[in-house]
């Protein structure tokens, strides 16, 4: 397995690519907080991430798909797949390498973001709430967690980069917010719009984000997480 990250990593941050994904994530954030009006921190008089914290699943639902998108579609269009399967090297042996390999690089994008929590602490003459802000980072790092593992699952499905990125947005952006926005329907408000909301990410990303790490969360997350890479590997056994 960790043959298989360090080659996926040093694959990755071998061409320009690894390094364009980490920079536009960066300043797409920092465009977002501090020059765009309507989610520039500075006008709210107040110290707080909020803004960040609500706008940066959107940015990963595209980048991770993004860095997600060539780990098992390139491997199948350039025939090097078979080369692989020659390894002593058992299929969750695989996924759980390019996994691991994928999820590292999101995290290399998103610990820089701390910069944005000292800039606000020096900012402010209250302070950060340091405890929201610690929940808020782990309920992201789930949230990034389940992401990749469908975007590893995607790849898996196709041949093509291309395809999987956007099947992996698409079932990102299907997972994050369409639950929630089903249970908005005039027809579920009396009762079953709560659990409808539970089956999305959102809703316990949202718990995790206020502070409360509960378990029932924490379980949902690696649930998806082995749900989507059984899915791979399952894809990888029918090759």
């Amino acid at each position: 397995m960790w043959a298989i990250c360090k080659k996926e990593l040093r694959q990755f941050f071998s061409s320009l690519t690894g390094y364009v994904a980490v920079i536009v994530f960066l300043i797409m954030n920092g465009l977002f907080l501090f020059v765009f009006p309507d989610s520039n921190i500075f006008d709210f008089g107040y110290a707080t991430l909020d803004k960040f914290f609500e706008m940066t699943p959107w940015i990963l639902l595209l980048l991770i798909p993004a860095i997600t998108m060539r780990s098992f579609a390139e491997e199948f269009r350039s025939g090097t797949f078979e080369i692989l399967q020659t390894r002593p090297l058992g299929s969750w042996e695989i996924v759980s390498g390019k996994y691991l390999a994928a999820f590292i690089v999101v995290l290399i994008s998103i610990l820089p973001t701390i910069i944005y929590v000292i800039t606000i602490d020096h900012l402010s003459t209250g302070g950060i709430d340091t405890g929201g802000i610690i929940g808020a980072y782990l309920g992201l790092i789930g949230l990034a967690a389940v992401f990749t593992s469908i975007g590893i699952c995607c790849s898996s499905a196709t041949n093509n980069a291309v395809v999987a990125f956007l099947l992996a947005a698409f079932a990102c952006f299907v997972l994050y917010s369409a639950f929630d926005a089903l249970s908005r329907i005039p027809a579920f408000r009396s009762g079953v719009d709560y659990y409808i909301g539970m089956m999305g990410i959102d809703f316990h990303y949202q718990r995790i984000s206020r502070g409360v790490v509960d378990s029932r969360d924490i379980f949902y997350f690696l649930s998806l997480i082995f749900f989507f890479l059984f899915l791979t590997v399952k894809n990888l056994m029918k090759r």
